[in-house]
């Protein structure tokens, strides 16, 4: 895997000094919060370092056995304390393992109001949640069509009568306290996280969030077993999820700007104000705002300022390579606010000259 150079030495460094005395964390929630909110007392004080294996609800509250343990829309398990993080701080957040632990998914089936033309579809409030298998062996979720109409003779026209797709677990959730006493609902993303729906927060997957409060509590929930870019039905495949994690924290004063050009500098040039995301094959940053423009916007700009300060390119030649490298995902169009997720491939990247 081709890692960000000044990342990948900063935690090589950071794990070679936390891993002497690095814990693995089992914590079995038993309460579950509707709000990212730095007022919810911390449920398990972990440090940088640290692993912690733990499970989510899905997003309507339900865990393995299929039983409704808190109500609300995407119920979060933690918050997590992290031993030393501090406001300026960068929180990495490592996604070990997503496992469904349950057969079974459901999603819906009206369309959201923002992915069609008014009154182009009849838009009548349907309740259903329609039923998935969960093929874990063979890699696969199922939704038999005789679900959706038990009277149509499905079997006349397909075979077998069945949607199959790939099993693409993810965290729908995943985000730190906001910045002073705000409690943001759980439906929200924004520069602290939260619920971004990206395909890409998956395993292998290190999600960068700014810390804004002491001990930057990290939450996360929303488990999906898949999900389809825009939630435009407002769902995925909701499930519950195995989680396994680990969190490094990179201290503000320890963030210098990686240009092998210009002097180092504290926290680069630009201070990280979205999410990002480094995938095996991607470099993400997601942007959320009111207008689908603006979210646009926010995405671009973090992973512009991300590739200037992290890989020593001037401003010129970001927006040359971006102009032909750049991907969007819309991750979600759902009110009240939209989700953009702009990305690159690293392997477009030149490779930096060895030390």
């Amino acid at each position: 895997m081709r890692t960000l150079p000044l990342l990948a030495t900063l935690l090589s460094l950071v794990a070679a000094t936390a891993g002497l005395d690095a814990d693995t964390h089992r914590y079995v929630p038993k309460v579950f919060y509707s709000t990212f909110s730095g007022a919810h007392p911390p449920a398990l004080r972990i440090k940088s370092g640290d692993r912690v294996t733990t499970t989510t609800v899905d997003g309507m509250g339900s865990d393995r056995n299929g039983t409704i343990l808190t109500q609300g829309s995407n119920p979060q398990t933690g918050p997590f304390f992290i031993e030393g993080a501090e406001p300026g701080d960068l929180l990495v957040v490592t996604i070990e393992k997503l496992e469904p632990n349950r057969p079974t998914g459901q999603s819906t089936s009206v369309m959201a109001a923002n992915s069609v033309d008014p009154g182009s579809l009849s838009g009548r409030p349907d309740p259903t949640r329609f039923p998935w298998t969960i093929d874990r062996a063979k890699g696969v979720v199922r939704l038999d069509l005789h679900a959706v109409s038990a009277s149509t003779d499905w079997r006349s026209r397909f075979s077998p009568p069945v949607f199959e797709m790939p099993l693409r677990p993810m965290l729908g959730s995943i985000g730190v306290a906001p910045a002073s006493q705000e409690a943001l609902a759980t439906t929200l993303p924004g520069p602290f996280g939260g619920n971004m729906v990206s395909t890409g927060i998956s395993v292998g997957a290190r999600v960068m969030l700014p810390v804004f409060q002491p001990g930057a509590l990290l939450f996360l929930g929303h488990g999906l077993a898949r999900h389809g870019d825009g939630a435009v039905t407002g769902t995925g495949v909701e499930t519950s999820l195995d989680v396994e994690f680990s969190v490094d924290v990179v201290k503000k004063k320890e963030w210098p700007h990686s240009s092998v050009v210009r002097p180092s500098t504290v926290v680069g040039e630009f201070e990280q104000g979205w999410p990002r995301v480094e995938t095996d094959d991607y470099l993400m940053t997601v942007g959320s705002a009111a207008s689908l423009l603006q979210a646009l916007q926010h995405a671009t700009i973090e992973l512009h300022h991300w590739l200037d300060d992290d890989f020593g390119l001037s401003e010129k030649s970001v927006s040359i390579f971006v102009g032909q490298a750049i991907e969007y995902e819309i991750a979600s169009i759902v009110d009240p606010n939209f989700t953009v997720v702009a990305k690159v491939r690293k392997s477009y990247l030149p490779r930096p000259v060895a030390p």
